[in-house]
């Protein structure tokens, strides 16, 4: 497979019709389409249903849509970082699960671009198993994970402040009165909980007998959407603080106790060879977090 038959696929899938596909890549619509279909001979498999329009990816292209964008970032991200430039320019790609200490790292590229306005950003927010899977192939150069999580395969910089975990409340809810959650509140009220390992071990352990898995009805990776949830009632969110915004809202976030506190870490790959833009970005988060 070429990156750039990759492109065309991808163009195609985007915008279900191989005419547009072509105008955008300025590319004519038989080399396209005689593309597609060597890619298809390649991998033995039909890619697109063509007995209707707009085009349809079947189960096939729809799994190589997926794989394909990570394969074409890569290339991107690999052909922008192999060029030495001495003002140190290219990308890197940072998976990040939901934090208010984001806001660290966010300072951190700001001073890094003041020296490096070349070097290019780019950011994913993500849960930390996919962090993990991501940093391990390659597609993301740097995560911020939060505590449960192992960082036995990495190197990391633990950030020098911790989260609060607790529990988003409509406020005219029976826990909503509260000014902390103890194990006891929690027994017989429906849990909305996060997807990423260990989360339940570490809350199970913090609550004790008081914590019953079967009461979670709902999980989330990223919380935004777990917060819809909370609104219309499906249950309580455990979660960690300063993620959302509850200000003018009728959402409450309310700490546990006794407080549950985790640690945010930014790993990478131990041992790995990385880019010149990737090495400044380290350097600056060494020089302002430790």
């Amino acid at each position: 497979m070429e990156i750039r038959v990759l492109r065309y696929f991808l163009a195609v899938a985007a915008e279900q019709n191989i005419s547009r596909a072509a105008q955008q890549l300025h590319v004519s619509q038989p080399t396209i389409s005689r593309q597609l279909q060597d890619l298809e001979q390649e991998l033995g498999v039909t890619l697109f249903d063509r007995q209707q329009l707009p085009l349809k990816l079947t189960a096939a292209g729809q799994y190589l849509v997926n794989q394909a964008t990570q394969i074409v970032a890569l290339a991107d991200k690999t052909t922008a970082n192999i060029h030495h430039n001495p003002d140190i320019a290219g990308s890197i790609a940072i998976g990040c699960g939901e934090s208010k200490h984001m806001l660290l790292i966010a300072q951190t590229i700001k001073q890094l671009q003041t020296t490096y306005p070349q070097i290019k950003i780019n950011i994913t927010s993500t849960n930390a198993d996919d962090i993990h899977a991501k940093i391990q192939t390659n597609i993301f150069d740097f995560g911020l994970v939060m505590e449960p999580v192992d960082k036995s395969n990495y190197a990391f910089v633990t950030l020098p402040t911790t989260s609060q975990w607790g529990v988003l409340a409509l406020k005219d809810s029976k826990l909503g009165q509260q000014a902390f959650i103890t194990p006891k509140d929690l027994s017989g009220v429906s849990l909305i909980m996060s997807q990423q390992s260990g989360v339940i071990d570490i809350l199970q352990t913090w609550a004790g007998q008081a914590f019953d898995p079967a009461a979670i009805v709902a999980t989330y990776n990223l919380l935004y959407n777990a917060s819809l949830l909370v609104t219309a009632k499906v249950g309580y969110a455990l979660c960690v603080d300063g993620i959302i915004n509850t200000q003018q809202t009728d959402l409450k976030f309310i700490p546990l106790k006794p407080a549950l506190r985790s640690k945010v870490s930014l790993i990478w790959l131990q041992q790995q060879h990385r880019s010149e833009a990737a090495n400044a970005f380290l350097k600056q988060v060494k020089s302002d977090l430790t």
